[in-house]
Order: C-alpha cells, then sequence, then structure tokens
C-alpha cells in the first residue's frame, strides 16, 4: 500500500461522516475516481456502517408500562413490593450476528483483493516473459546483421539473461569462432566469460585458443581458462606457445598460467 493510499484510507470514515474540510472531501473524491481499491473499501465501510445503523433500539412495549404503573400503584396501597419481570432482548446474540457479518464482509473483501492481486502478478509475469522472448528473437537477429555494429548491439542484450538457453549460447559461440570483425569476437568472448564455468563455454573456449589470432582475446581465452583451472586448456596453450607468430606477451602470459592449472 503506497503513502497515498493510506493517507486517503485513514479519511474515508470522516469522509462517510460528513466531517472533512472541503479541500480534503474534494481530495478524496478525486482519489476516489481513479482507485478502484479504495472505492472497495469505502463501500465496505458503507455496509458496516448500516450493519450498525439498522439495528433497532428497544422500546418499551404498552404491556411493560401497564406492569410498571399497576405495581407503583400497589406499593402505595401497602400491598408489599412486587417484582416485575420484563423480557431483555439478548445483546449477546445480537453483536454476535453483528460480528459474523462484519467478519464475512472483511473475509470477502480480503479476498477480492487478493485474488485482484494475484491475477495482477500473473498478468505481469506473462508480461516479463513476453518480453524476454522477444527481445531473445531481436538479439539473435541482430547476431546475423550484416553490419558489425548491429552485431555487437545484439551480443550485448546477453545482460538481460542472466541464464542464457542453448540457442544464446551457440549464436555467442558462433560470433567468437567466425566473426571476422575483432570486436565483434572480443564482445563475444567477454558476454560467454559470464558462463564459463559451463561445460559447452569451456569448450568454446579450448576451441576458440586454438584459432584465435587477436593478441587480446587470446589473453583473455587464457585467463578464463586458468580461471576455471581447465586442465584440457594445457595442450592448445603449448601449441599457442610454440607458435613464431604468437606475440611474445601472449606467450609470457602463457607460461605464467601453465603452472597454475598443470
Amino acid at each position: 500500500m503506497t503513502a497515498c493510499k493510506e493517507s486517503i484510507s485513514e479519511l474515508l470514515h470522516d469522509y462517510l461522516d460528513g466531517v472533512l474540510p472541503s479541500h480534503k472531501n474534494d481530495m478524496v473524491e478525486a482519489h476516489l475516481d481513479s482507485c478502484e481499491a479504495c472505492r472497495q473499501e469505502l463501500e465496505a465501510l458503507k455496509t458496516l456502517f448500516g450493519a450498525f445503523q439498522s439495528e433497532a433500539m428497544d422500546v418499551p412495549s404498552t404491556r411493560l408500562r401497564s406492569s410498571f404503573e399497576e405495581a407503583l400503584e400497589q406499593e402505595k396501597a401497602g400491598q408489599g413490593v412486587v417484582h416485575i419481570q420484563a423480557k431483555k432482548k439478548s445483546w449477546t446474540s445480537d453483536f454476535l450476528k453483528i460480528a459474523a457479518g462484519i467478519a464475512l464482509l472483511v473475509t470477502a473483501f480480503q479476498s477480492g483483493r487478493i485474488l485482484q492481486l494475484e491475477k495482477s502478478n500473473q498478468d505481469v509475469a506473462a508480461l516479463l516473459e513476453e518480453n524476454l522472448q522477444n527481445k531473445q528473437m531481436a538479439m539473435l537477429s541482430l547476431m546475423e546483421n550484416q553490419s558489425a555494429s548491429k552485431r555487437i548491439q545484439g551480443v550485448s542484450y546477453i545482460e538481460d539473461f542472466p541464464n542464457p538457453d542453448e540457442a544464446i549460447v551457440r549464436a555467442l559461440a558462433n560470433r567468437l569462432l567466425t566473426d571476422d570483425n575483432d570486436n565483434v569476437r572480443l564482445n563475444a568472448f567477454e558476454a560467454l566469460a559470464k558462463f564459463s564455468s559451463s561445460p559447452e563455454v569451456k569448450t568454446v573456449f579450448i576451441e576458440a585458443l586454438g584459432q584465435e589470432k587477436n593478441p587480446s582475446i587470446q589473453i583473455g581465452i587464457i585467463q578464463a581458462l586458468v580461471k576455471i583451472q581447465e586442465k584440457k586448456a594445457v595442450i592448445p596453450m603449448q601449441k599457442l606457445l610454440e607458435k613464431e607468430d604468437t606475440q611474445p606477451f601472449v606467450k609470457n602470459e602463457i607460461e605464467m598460467a601453465l603452472p597454475k592449472i598443470i
């Protein structure tokens, strides 16, 4: 319940009694026009007040009054004390009836609000799921775009998928292994690095290390494999170390990495 809703709820009793200042009365009516929950609460209060107001007051019957006057005359005549017993209405029974009515009213009101909230939550969940599916379709489509900037944009959508499915991982792996743009491959690697403990991602990194030519990406993959202690990376690292065209600083990185995972 918001602060606005709480403040309006506190005014509903005085609103029904007609004792609110004009500016607060106008504020309540304006809020009721736009808030279904407050309108329901107002109706519940009206019903509750009606239950109390409809409880009629007992009026002494004519017979009771005659008995009282007769007893009074007997007392005056010195005929002794006469005990009068009038049939009393059971206020306990009336109270229980009103309490039961209030309980039913409150239960119905709360049940309605709970059902409305559950339906609202279900609708929101359905919209979020639909939005996520649409975003995944857009992501996969962008990663196949001819424009490198669009492919990078598609890769960046990984931020919205804390648990990417097989289709997303496969698409990112394809960018890392086959894309002809260094920046796209670097972004694909960084996206996959968040899930480096996945067996599929480990396999992709080992394959990429055997064919990647960009030194920055090579070092990134080496560091990722060392971090997860992937022993299968030893052979491709050693091969990369033996290649003449491997950059000296990359070879240095490998020499420091191998002892950590062997």
